[in-house]
């Protein structure tokens, strides 16, 4: 497991890892969340994916092992997107395919639609492009599970509560989703992996040390929620771009919902591949033919591509 640097970007120092040569294509994953980390990724993939690009991962702003938001700081969804431009000219990278996980997806829309000529490829992984759409597909996977677990009466408001039609903020549905999928315990994870015994192992850093990353993650998710930006549809800035991508994602996993999906489809350059028996994770539930599908898609793909 590497141990990455910090980078002062606009003012803020950012936790970056680098993997491989410079003269490879470069790769930047984006993790999910809001306030996850690049760690698991990194696990992973990123001794598998260093034998064909130049991998950067980063924890966003504020997150895990990134400088923490102080309180008073101001902050934005924007200085995600122009720390990670700001990122790819320290750097000296011309352009750069991106790998999105769930939230991250969502930023790779945003990033992708903000300096177009900056991307070369985008891979979303278990996307996340609206919110509501992902609070409401989560809601009735949750209602599920509360159902399984005897929890009927919890079950049902679950349920009913994915299905209104009457007026409900997104970040109500949110919220509500967290405080549903809380009464699972144990068996909340169910909600995302396919496999609850599969895992990475995070000994790297003490119990104490991940209190403290989360500590800052939550002021992050915390001040991107009160600002709520996040809470905006993405799906026709999707619609838009106009660069070659692909979805990733494991067949039990219900962030990206089948709308989304749908919209996905309607776009004039992307492709869909799922992977059996995964949840919203496949870089670390199916490693090997995640690596496989990403390095298929950077690589052979644009020689087929250039042969047109």
């Amino acid at each position: 497991m590497k141990q990455g640097n910090r980078i002062n970007i606009r003012g803020k120092e950012l936790y970056v890892e680098v993997y491989g040569a410079a003269h490879q294509d470069a790769i930047l994953y984006l993790h999910g969340g809001p306030g996850e980390s690049c760690y698991d990724f990194s696990f992973e993939q990123a001794e598998k994916l260093v034998e064909n690009f130049f991998l950067v991962s980063i924890d966003q702003r504020g997150v895990c092992r990134s400088e923490e938001i102080h309180h008073g700081e101001e902050f934005s969804l924007k200085d995600i997107i122009e720390d990670c431009e700001a990122l790819r000219e320290h750097l000296n990278i011309q352009r750069w395919s991106l790998i999105g996980h769930s939230f991250g997806g969502f930023l790779s829309v945003l990033y992708a639609s903000e300096y177009p000529d900056s991307i070369d490829r985008i891979i979303f992984e278990g996307p996340t492009f609206d919110f509501e759409l992902t609070s409401r597909s989560l809601l009735r996977k949750t209602a599920q599970l509360l159902e399984r677990s005897g929890k009927h009466k919890e079950s049902g408001e679950c349920r009913k509560l994915a299905d209104t039609e009457e007026s409900v903020s997104i970040r109500e549905l949110t919220e509500k989703y967290m405080a549903y999928s809380d009464l699972l315990g144990g068996e909340r994870m169910k909600i995302y992996k396919h496999d609850i015994d599969s895992g990475v192992d995070y000994s790297f850093y003490s119990d104490e040390e991940w209190e403290t990353f989360y500590d800052r993650s939550d002021i992050h998710y915390n001040l991107l929620r009160e600002e709520g930006k996040i809470f905006d549809s993405l799906l026709t800035e999707l619609k838009a771009l106009p660069h070659e991508m692909l979805l990733l994602m494991g067949d039990s996993d219900p962030v990206p919902c089948q709308t989304q999906i749908s919209v996905f489809n309607e776009t004039e350059n992307g492709k869909i591949y799922k992977f059996k028996d995964c949840g919203h994770t496949p870089h670390y539930e199916s490693p090997q033919e995640f690596t496989r599908m990403v390095t298929q898609f950077l690589t052979e793909q644009k020689t087929a591509l250039i042969d047109k």
